[in-house]
């Protein structure tokens, strides 16, 4: 099947809801292979539609994978039954070994003339230590399927010819799609488009890297208006090109805002381009975003009287092999509507300057750098009613592998506004928070990043190419403020500090120490390429942490906003740190004598309870097993087959049970 016609097949089930459930996300694996879910309260409901009469198989795994995965394994025999089969992976290149404790619970299961179905679902957390707790962080989801079905119910794989594969997802906190009904799509008036494109940028092939920078004029409105969506728009072959996109406010010079706005754009940020002020987040767009879309009760305000009429859209590019001849028209699509949200949203942005004075050291398996968005920040701009944040996106290169935003009010710390401990580089897509979280005035901000940097011999300097590093958290929120950029930056003293040195000379160029005594006529840069890491980091990193810091609190004008100018500011003193609750398990896995004899991990587990729910639905040793009829309609198909299917899915659960 072509990636279209998957596609289609997938917007049908969508809307329709094949079988009484509304999917809420979807994702297309690969060309063969399609998996919708719908998050619930306790559990999560998956649908695999794979293009084979073989087997099928979706898990999910840590990001650096080499804790194995937990997966599920299924197919319908040549009888017509449905196998389905919780197992696990010890390490790569393995097929999936049975589980003593079955935890997938099969709703509903058939293959066509091409395709196979299968509907289950699973508790976040079932008390089994082979299975992997689904969270808000994000999920490595791999797959697998083959075109041979395992030869008997004991589900001894095809030795070879598997088709496998990975990607990373969010599972939980995702942006879902507005249901479209015939009730309100009449109501709703259509939205208008606007396209903010590149036209024609040249790569080059001598660099690895570029920033480019194109500023636009906001389309011709006479009234107010709310953006109340935006995606990607990627050119095709540019995908492994592209980083991030991220659309700016523009409130500098008019007359150069016009000039540059008839320009097709110029590599960014040079001394000699005047100053354009782009400086606040309208939009973003980072490496494996699907777009965003803004909640019933707020929007992106497009203002023609008070807003910004131009914009800078800002796009990094990436070529680490230089290829040659490539040229990209890629941007951002804007949806936008004359029908007003109550509210006006805003993106803050939380995080480290990005500057050499952010220091990564090499070879370290956790390095925690933070930056701090201060009490006389939100002090000064954050209402007394206060705002409410909906959504974040996180954002560093290469090396982030955990970021969350932390938030302390009057010396408590309280949950994490958001939090990812298997954060993947290329996956930056938005997180829809669970419930809007309220920021008061005189709340202080952490935007806490960890890396690691066992891959690098050398320091990494925070910049804003990918080879540096950065610490970002946009966060999208209503009711709008002044405030835009909540930033800190280490100060120079901390950063002295961090490397032993205590002072430098006046005046020397380049920059020499002049203390302690060891140091003295040793360069800055000498010292930062020679320290010693291995046995220094752990006072390097103390300092870091602990050391003062500017702070930098500027308005969606791009200037500092009044009364919150601080020469220097310490981390905050946290009375009551956050503890994470971890909830006991309350409930015993599923053991039969069939996955006790073909796992590995028989010791591990609770015995059966004979009374329960999960003993009785076993089919005489087989772990999960339906009779069910055969659709002879395709993955899209609704009404009788899928109706027919699960009636005798139910019919064969009731005589399994008094079997």
């Amino acid at each position: 099947m072509e990636p279209k016609s998957l596609l289609t097949c997938f917007l049908v089930l969508v809307v329709s809801g094949v079988g009484g459930v509304e999917w809420k996300h979807s994702a297309v694996l690969d060309n063969n292979f399609l998996v919708l879910w719908t998050p619930g309260d306790r559990d999560v409901t998956f649908e695999i539609q794979v293009k084979t009469l073989g087997y099928v198989g979706l898990g999910f795994t840590k990001n650096d994978r080499r804790v194995g995965a937990d997966m599920v394994i299924g197919w319908v025999d040549n009888n017509g039954q449905v196998h389905l089969q919780d197992r696990h992976v010890k390490d790569a290149g393995r097929d999936p070994q049975m589980d003593s404790s079955q935890d997938y619970r099969l709703l509903l299961g058939y293959e066509n003339k091409t395709h196979t179905v299968l509907r289950f679902s699973r508790r976040y957390d079932t008390c089994d230590p082979r299975d992997l707790k689904i969270t808000n962080d994000t999920m490595q989801v791999v797959w697998q399927y083959h075109a041979e079905e395992p030869v008997s119910a004991a589900g001894v794989l095809p030795a070879h010819g598997a088709v496998r594969g990975s990607r990373p997802l969010y599972l939980v906190q995702r942006g879902v799609q507005p249901k479209r009904t015939s009730r309100n799509q009449g109501l709703e008036p259509p939205l208008q488009v606007w396209d903010v494109l590149n036209q024609q940028v040249h790569l080059p092939m001598e660099q690895d890297t570029l920033l480019w920078c194109r500023v636009l004029k906001m389309p011709n409105i006479h009234r107010k208006h709310h953006v109340v969506r935006y995606e990607p728009v990627i050119q095709p072959g540019s995908q492994e090109y592209l980083h991030h996109m991220t659309l700016y406010e523009c409130r500098g010079n008019p007359a150069n805002m016009e000039a540059a706005a008839k320009t097709t754009g110029a590599v960014c940020y040079q001394p000699s381009q005047p100053s354009l002020q782009c400086n606040t987040i309208a939009a973003t767009w980072s490496l494996g975003s699907e777009g965003f879309n803004y909640p019933a009760e707020a929007g992106y305000a497009l203002d023609p009287h008070t807003g910004p009429r131009y914009y800078m859209l800002e796009t990094h590019y990436t070529n680490p092999e230089l290829d040659a001849f490539i040229s990209d028209s890629s941007g951002l699509r804007l949806l936008y509507t004359e029908r007003l949200r109550t509210h006006d949203a805003g993106i803050l942005s939380v995080g480290i300057d990005p500057n050499w004075r952010h220091i990564v050291p090499p070879g370290q398996p956790e390095v925690v750098s933070e930056g701090h968005c201060v009490t006389d920040c939100t002090g000064h701009t954050v209402p007394n009613s206060g705002i409410n944040m909906f959504a974040v996106i996180m954002h560093t290169h290469q090396l982030g592998r955990k970021v969350r935003l932390r938030q302390i009010r009057g010396g408590e710390e309280l949950p994490p506004v958001a939090s990812d401990t298997s954060y993947d580089p290329n996956y930056q897509e938005y997180r829809k928070l669970q419930r809007p979280v309220k920021v008061y005035p005189g709340d202080h901000l952490i935007a806490e990043c960890t890396y690691s940097s066992e891959s690098r011999q050398a320091i990494t300097l925070g910049g804003l190419t990918t080879r540096e590093e950065t610490c970002l958290v946009s966060v999208l929120y209503y009711p709008r403020i002044e405030l835009s950029l909540c930033y800190s930056l280490p100060s120079l003293p901390t950063v002295l500090h961090s490397l032993g040195i205590q002072k430098l000379m006046q005046g020397s160029s380049p920059v020499m120490i002049q203390a302690p005594q060891e140091l003295h006529g040793m360069t800055l840069e000498e010292r930062l390429m020679s320290y010693d890491w291995e046995t220094s980091f752990p006072s390097f990193q103390e300092a870091t942490r602990r050391g003062t810091f500017k702070p930098l609190c500027w308005s969606s004008k791009g200037a500092p906003l009044p009364k919150t100018e601080l020469p220097e500011a310490h981390y905050p003193h946290i009375l009551r740190p956050y503890e994470e609750q971890t909830l006991p398990c309350s409930k015993k896995p599923l053991r039969n004598k069939l996955s006790m004899l073909l796992s590995e991990d028989g010791d591990i587990g609770a015995p059966v309870d004979p009374d329960s729910d999960e003993a009785n639905a076993v089919e005489r040793g087989q772990l999960v097993r339906s009779k069910v009829s055969r659709s002879s309609e395709g993955p899209a198909a609704g009404g009788s087959g899928v109706k027919s299917t699960s009636v005798a899915l139910i019919v064969a659960v009731v005589v399994a049970a008094f079997r």
